[in-house]
């Protein structure tokens, strides 16, 4: 991705989703969770918790690649039985959406047959190397799919957000959110970890100051 990128992201507001038609196409999956009237018999839960679905993968730096991933009924019985963990409050279903974008992480790299390294900045497309518009693009896919699913009790998929725009003071930065019961949006940012390792969910709020150039805070 490219500094004009950037800054078109931008000009849109810092709550909106990349304006990059590339981009773009792949975040705007929202219909994924709407309108999927799933069956309410614990049979029927099961099925569409564990129905297969194709899912695309965003890599090499602002989507410059894109590879399909089959999430199959074994991974969605791996989700569903994640997720139950979660049943107890907002903040256990954080704790269990964690260990869901841990292994998506995982199958992520599987299906494009590299390992991505963390904190891989924006630059010459890399295939298999995820930049902060990749990783919060897949992660919002995970987050619909899971969505579609009826595997979140307590958040609802927001927009990915952003923050940043060098002007500020500040490097520029997306990640995927999820909205708790009161309205509080948390950021779900695996960008700072390595594969498999867990995602940094924390309040927005907090989210959106960090990373200042100079002063020691992630990026």
């Amino acid at each position: 991705m490219q500094l004009q990128t950037i800054t078109a992201m931008w000009r849109e507001g810092s709550k909106m989703r990349p304006t990059s038609g590339r981009i773009a196409g792949v975040c705007a999956g929202t219909a994924l969770a709407l309108g999927v009237a799933w069956g309410n018999s614990p049979a029927q839960a099961v099925a569409a918790a564990t129905s297969s679905k194709a899912i695309t993968i965003c890599h090499g730096y602002g989507c410059s690649f894109r590879t399909k991933l089959m999430l199959g009924a074994a991974d969605g019985q791996r989700f569903r039985s994640i997720m139950s963990a979660g049943a107890s409050s907002p903040k256990a279903e954080r704790a269990a959406l964690a260990r869901a974008v841990r292994h998506f992480d995982r199958r992520a790299n599987e299906a494009t047959g590299f390992e991505d390294r963390p904190r891989t900045q924006v630059g010459k497309p890399e295939r298999g190397q995820m930049d902060c518009v990749d990783e919060s693009t897949n992660t919002r896919a995970l987050l619909l799919y899971l969505a579609e699913r009826r595997l979140l009790k307590f958040h609802k998929v927001g927009r990915n957000v952003s923050r940043g725009f060098f002007l500020d003071g500040r490097y520029p930065h997306w990640t995927a959110v999820v909205v708790d019961p009161s309205g509080v949006k948390w950021v779900v940012d695996p960008w700072y970890a390595r594969v498999g390792g867990a995602p940094d969910i924390i309040p927005y709020e907090q989210w959106k100051v960090r990373g200042q150039f100079g002063s020691g805070a992630p990026n």
